[in-house]
């Protein structure tokens, strides 16, 4: 048997993300978002962060620590999601050179 949580507070599991819902976040996310999605609590986050440990790369901005989607779903093994053609740009690469009739 165990004993009461530390300081008499109690432990509540941490909300997980699902796959969609990381493969849905913008392309940077503060620290509790990046350690939801990874299943680690804000201050366990903090923690590692601090000490240099959480497992992706963070950036430091200020006073606030942010994570890059894209390191997110490389630890994961989540693939990039792809994004439409913006307008303008073509799926399939542009024709060789046109040939001209001599003249």
């Amino acid at each position: 048997m165990t004993g009461p949580p530390a300081r008499g507070r109690s432990r509540s599991p941490v909300a997980s993300m699902s796959i969609a819902e990381v493969c849905q976040l913008p392309v940077v996310v503060d620290l509790p978002t990046a350690g939801r999605a990874l299943g680690l609590g804000r201050t366990i986050s903090y923690q590692l962060a601090r000490r240099g440990e959480f497992p992706c790369r963070v950036l430091r901005a200020g006073t606030a620590y942010r994570v890059c989607t894209a390191d997110l779903l490389a630890l994961l093994g989540l693939p990039l999601p792809s994004s439409p053609p913006a307008e303008g740009e073509r799926d399939t690469p542009p024709p060789g050179p046109v040939e001209r009739p001599p003249g």
